[in-house]
């Protein structure tokens, strides 16, 4: 790997980092940028953010919203383009030589961060400000700006005294680590694991698609004449769904559930134990009495108090209905085998004859009207039913990957709001699951709008020879719920970037990405997109009846498997005191405290929970069904019309939660536009519940 470049003036015209994009709409230059650009455009995107700072912190003018805060917030523009490329490439287009860098710039950015905050001079500004008076003379955005920044620095440790710093700033380092850690050994594991069957009565059961798909990855790994089944969901849980062989089944659910749990060089249960010392530690130097108290103290829900009894007041009665569930679930098993009892693997595969024999519904049924390019289209028109948006392929844009492709996102009016990149099948360098992310942020400067350019990523079905990419249910879903993160960032319409678009607390930010799930499979909406990828027709009336009639089906596995994911998370961030943790027996433990059904595996067991140990939503995974309080209420507003698409609420939705960002408080934005506090009734009913 090169990485020498010790920013010569050849190197830094070479370097596409070193200064603005000159491209289309300002999209990053990736047929330009190369491995051995990252780490010198770090190093000088850190020299020229620390002279910025220093050049804040000493000024020798009485400190206001512009010479400080403003200052601050406009500060930082080579790294913020370095970082924000190679974050997004790292986690879906990744290879060793990005696995060297990361680890060599994660103990740089952790200093430097910590140079910051812990700059005693430049915080001395920022808390002029916010203890004056004049700050209320403020707009409600900078004083929410001046709010975020001071709050940012006494969480960072400004007011700890000099040792403690010293120790902050090891444990910072040491995090930054141990989580890319994490990370990497998770992607390692998945990528490790294959499982191959070599004969054909093996998959009984198994659709035809995924037989082939199974095949053709065989096939490009070179073993022709056999089928590959690999940890990515896309690829086992068919299996799960619809094999009759149980081992098999058994086999795949396995490994899923024990990656990087194998005592190999990938395991993770010394990096978990490492991470949670170092957490506590940290919370309580910084004066809070466990991981959660520090984490939620900004969010909605405030404390580890609220978010428990939220959870343990969904947990009884969904795990009284999935105990319901496995009853049934057995008795149909038995009808297949005597004497044998339900097991995790067991369950996906009697749940799809259940949903047959009840509701006469197979998904594999549906998947032939779920091709991957009408389903995007699909959301993308319901963008424009009820905002006039507009979504044109750009095909002229560079992209980091062939499969990701580039769209110009306009406004009714024509102007643009921004660049969606969409990136939805799964590889070798793309860690698992879904996600947004942005390349640059929406902000105001000077008069001037600086649109964001966003991605979707994600892993669904994989296009084969001869289909197309064909979702399931669960990946229609998906696809609705990350445009919904890609609209909140497009629609942004903030002054500073520290605040623009998805930058909200925790436990709000998922609010947009769920409502979006709420339209994806009204009848209305499905019939915009769901059309027979070979003959054109569309859904019948038949099947979307039946979709409508299981919409609370399997509810009870679904919550239980979520909810002990989240308890879970809560558990490992209510330690209190430093000590050494037996991951395997914790979490055992934190699962026979609620509980939980042996015919239940936990959504994601502990070594590859990237969630909480990488992916920023530590003490935070309750955040999903936190903000579906909210997206069942808010869709309310619109089924309250009768009219799903009602043009005047969805201008206050997007008016007053859309553009605002976070600009002002959460629940102040939700109650100026439902007029109310949420009502968890709503949530209750459409998951059967209530």
């Amino acid at each position: 790997m090169t990485t020498g470049c010790l920013l010569s003036s050849c190197c830094q015209d070479e370097n596409p980092f070193l200064k603005a994009y000159d491209t289309a709409f300002g999209v990053p230059p990736f047929d330009r940028i190369r491995n051995e650009h990252y780490l010198p455009a770090f190093r000088e995107g850190i020299k020229q953010h620390q002279a910025e700072i220093q050049a804040i912190a000493e000024n020798t003018a009485s400190p206001d919203f512009a010479n400080t805060i403003e200052a601050l917030e406009y500060s930082g523009a080579v790294l913020g383009r370095v970082s924000n490329v190679f974050s997004a490439l790292y986690s879906s287009d990744s290879n060793p030589e990005l696995d060297s860098i990361a680890e060599t710039v994660s103990p740089l950015i952790s200093e430097h961060n910590d140079n910051i905050y812990l700059n005693k001079a430049l915080f001395e500004r920022v808390k002029t400000l916010y203890d004056s008076e004049d700050k209320n003379k403020l707009t409600a955005e900078q004083q929410r700006t001046l709010e975020k920044h001071y709050k940012n620095f006494i969480r960072s440790g400004a007011a700890l005294d000099e040792a403690q710093q010293k120790r902050l700033r090891e444990i910072n380092r040491e995090l930054g680590l141990l989580e890319l850690a994490f990370g990497k050994n998770v992607l390692a594991a998945n990528n490790a694991y294959q499982k191959w069957v070599d004969k054909e009565e093996d998959l009984a059961g198994l659709p035809e698609n995924f037989r082939q798909s199974a095949a053709e990855a065989a096939k490009k790994a070179g073993q022709e004449g056999k089928w590959l089944f690999t940890t990515q969901k896309a690829s086992f849980i068919p299996v799960l769904q619809y094999a009759q062989n149980r081992e098999l089944r058994k086999e795949l659910l396995t490994a899923y559930n024990n990656l990087a749990n194998n005592d190999d060089a990938n395991d993770n249960k010394e990096n978990i134990n490492k991470i949670m010392k170092l957490r506590v530690e940290k919370a309580q130097l910084l004066g809070y009495s466990t991981p959660a108290a520090f984490i939620l103290e900004p969010t909605m829900a405030k404390t580890p108090e609220a978010v428990m009894n939220f959870l343990k007041e969904l947990w009884t009665p969904s795990l009284a209905k999935a105990q319901a569930e496995a009853k049934e679930l057995q008795a149909l098993m038995d009808q297949d085998v005597k004497g044998q009892q339900l097991e995790a693997w067991d369950w996906w595969y009697y749940a799809e004859k259940l949903r047959a024999a009840k509701y006469d519904l197979d998904e594999e049924a549906l998947r032939p009207y779920f091709k991957m390019e009408q389903v995007r289209q699909g959301a993308f028109d319901l963008a424009g039913k009820l905002w006039g948006l507009k979504f044109e392929a750009n095909n002229t844009l560079p992209r980091y990957n062939q499969e990701a492709e580039a769209f110009e996102v306009k406004d009714a009016d024509g102007s643009l709001l921004g660049i969606l990149y969409t990136d939805y099948f799964p590889r070798g360098g793309k860690r698992a699951g879904a996600w947004m992310t942005n390349f640059t942020e929406q902000y105001k400067k000077d008069g001037v709008n600086y649109r964001p350019i966003i991605v979707n990523v994600g892993n669904f079905s994989k296009p084969t020879a001869d289909k197309p990419s064909l979702l399931s249910m669960d990946e229609v879903e998906t696809l609705f719920h990350e445009f919904g993160h890609a609209l909140h960032g497009l629609l942004s319409q903030c002054n500073y970037p520290g605040i623009s678009g998805t930058s909200v607390p925790r436990d709000f930010v998922e609010l947009p990405s769920q409502l979006m799930e709420n339209w994806c499979f009204e009848p209305e909406v499905m019939k915009t997109y769901a059309f027979h990828y070979q003959t054109g027709e569309v859904i019948p009336e038949e099947l979307i009846n039946k979709i409508q009639k299981t919409s609370t089906f399997n509810q009870g596995f679904t919550q239980v498997e979520y909810l002990s994911a989240a308890l879970l998370d809560m558990d490992y961030h209510l330690i209190d005191r430093v000590q050494d943790i037996d991951v395997s027996s914790f979490e055992a433990q934190s699962m026979r405290n609620i509980g939980m059904m042996p015919q239940i595996v936990v959504r994601y067991r502990s070594t590859y929970f990237n969630h909480i140990f990488r992916g920023g939503y530590s003490a935070g995974y309750y955040s999903y069904k936190w903000s579906e309080v909210l997206d069942s209420d808010a869709f309310q507003a619109f089924k309250e019309t009768g009219d799903i698409y009602n043009p005047a609420v969805a201008k206050a939705y997007r008016k007053n939660i859309l553009e605002k960002g976070g600009s002002e408080d959460p629940m102040k934005l939700y109650i100026d536009f439902r007029g109310a506090e949420p009502n968890s009734d709503a949530l209750l009913k459409k998951i059967g519940l209530k």
